[in-house]
Formats: C-alpha cells, structure tokens, sequence
C-alpha cells in the first residue's frame, strides 16, 4: 500500500516534516508519495532519504515517491 501526503501548495521545508512525520513509524518497505509542487521539493526529498538511509524511488511530474 502507497501512503499519500498532499502537499500541494505547500513550500518546503513542509513537504519533508509532513513525510518524516507519515515515515515514522513505519514498516520497511513502505511506500509513501509526496505531491509537493515546490521545486524544492525534488531536491529536499531525495536529500532527507539519504539521510535517514531510505529510497528515493522516482519523481514523475509533482509525485515523488519514497521507500522506507
């Protein structure tokens, strides 16, 4: 199951807090996809991932998806 985070509209940081804040707790292998139309977010996203050891999985369009 892919969990989503509408953040439309929203500037980053907010898209990363609202997918650490839906990461935790989680199991691995979890999927989560952010709709985050800050351009940002196509760099913060992926940089939070390497940070916290979980898969960035691709952006397509304003969709980027994370696995745990």
């Amino acid at each position: 199951m892919t969990h989503v985070i509408d953040a439309l509209g929203k500037r980053c940081p907010l898209p990363v807090i609202m997918l650490a804040k839906t990461a935790a707790g989680r199991p691995p292998g979890t999927e989560i996809a952010v709709l985050a139309d800050d351009p940002a977010a196509a760099v913060d996203i992926p940089a939070w991932c390497r940070m916290k050891g979980h898969t960035f999985v691709a952006t397509e369009g304003d969709r980027h998806t994370v696995r745990l």
